[in-house]
C-alpha cells in the first residue's frame, strides 16, 4: 500500500494507492467506531496493507504538525 497525492483527486488530500479513500477518510472511519475488519468488509477495494500504511501516514503526519508546533513555540 502507498499513499498518493494527486491534484485531481479529493482536492489533493493525501489518498490510499490513488483511489479516491483518503487517509482523512479511513481515521474518521476509524474514530466514528468502525473497526479494521468493518472497512475491510465494508471497501473491497481496501486491503489490510492500505489500513497499515494508512494509520502509519497519519501518526507520521501527526507528529511532524506537534514537532513543528512545538518548535515554533520555542524559537
Amino acid at each position: 500500500g502507498t499513499i498518493t497525492i494527486e491534484a485531481d483527486k479529493r482536492f489533493g488530500k493525501p489518498c490510499i494507492r490513488g483511489i479516491r479513500m483518503t487517509v482523512q477518510d479511513v481515521m474518521e472511519y476509524l474514530a466514528g467506531g468502525e473497526t479494521w475488519a468493518d472497512l475491510l468488509d465494508d471497501f473491497d477495494n481496501l486491503t489490510e496493507e492500505d489500513l497499515h500504511v494508512c494509520l502509519s501516514f497519519a501518526v507520521a503526519e501527526q507528529m511532524d504538525d506537534d514537532y513543528s508546533r512545538l518548535r515554533n513555540a520555542v524559537i
